[in-house]
């Protein structure tokens, strides 16, 4: 992806992600030096993407420097805006955010929603929800948010029934009723995609559903609504830099309308905006 430095999980694991974010502020403090550009971690597809778009159509007119940082995980955005290797992230929901805070001691906050991207559940083997057999292996995340959702999601449409009450920290021992005898295969999210060739069905989550070249609004055997959902996708910043004013400046682009018309073009209902 152009002018963005792209960070591999493998990357991550050598521990080189940490380094490589430093270097982006080694000589200042990202809490109280706003002359610089602000550097945003963020997953591929669709949030670098997004980013991109302002980058280099709307950033330079609202006199904001923008920098990318594209991350494969769904853990080091936040523990380097924590950090203040980077600036801000983008690339969480509300509640994986306050899950991640809660379980890591971190301090980031929400600045504005952009967009939800439904999570579906896929199959290469069946076309209907209805046709996996009594058995089925079905892959889901193996965060605890993300695989709360995936089950609420199988609960909602009627494969699963759970314990009332557990929303989002749903885990398969929360499973009260399971008519047809599924057994879940917990995998890290970025990799679900990838197992569709192994398993009868997984629940992906938008972002690596793009990625892995699956049409949400087509391919998926049954979607998430996005009515009244909470699992917006958020700018976030580490507590106390809400006001930075390239922040603010970031929030008011990617919720424009230049921006909501670039996600309903490009991402065909993939990804809805959610302002």
């Amino acid at each position: 992806m152009r002018n963005t430095a792209k960070i591999t999980t493998a990357v991550l694991a050598t521990g080189a992600l940490t380094l490589g974010l430093a270097a982006c502020g080694s000589d200042k403090d990202t809490a109280t030096d706003t002359s610089g550009p602000l550097v945003v971690a963020a997953s591929p597809v669709p949030h670098a993407e997004i980013l991109d778009y302002v980058k280099d159509n709307l950033a330079q007119k609202a006199g904001l420097e923008l920098e990318v940082k594209e991350v494969t995980d769904y853990v080091t955005p936040n523990t380097s805006t924590e950090d203040g290797s980077v600036d801000a992230n983008f690339f969480q929901t509300t509640p994986y955010l306050d899950d991640f805070n809660k379980k890591r001691g971190t301090h980031i906050v929400s600045v504005v929603d952009v967009h939800l991207e439904p999570l579906g559940l896929y199959s290469n083997k069946v076309d209907k929800a209805a046709d996996l057999k009594s058995g089925a292996t079905v892959a889901v995340p193996n965060d605890t948010v993300n695989e709360g959702r995936a089950l609420q999601l199988l609960a909602a449409n009627g494969l699963i029934t759970l314990k009332d009450g557990v929303g989002t920290t749903a885990t398969p021992a929360d499973i009260t009723d399971n008519p047809k005898n599924l057994k879940f295969k917990e995998l890290e999210a970025a990799t679900t995609p990838r197992s569709l060739n192994d398993v009868d069905a997984a629940v992906v989550n938008g972002n690596y559903a793009i990625e892995a070249d699956l049409k949400p609004a087509e391919d998926a055997l049954v979607l998430e609504s996005a009515k009244d959902n909470p699992n917006n996708n958020l700018l976030a910043v580490k507590e106390g830099n809400e006001n930075d004013p390239r922040v603010k400046k970031l929030a008011k682009l990617l919720t424009s309308p230049e921006v909501k018309k670039f996600i309903e073009d490009k991402y065909d209902g993939a990804v809805l905006p959610s302002f």
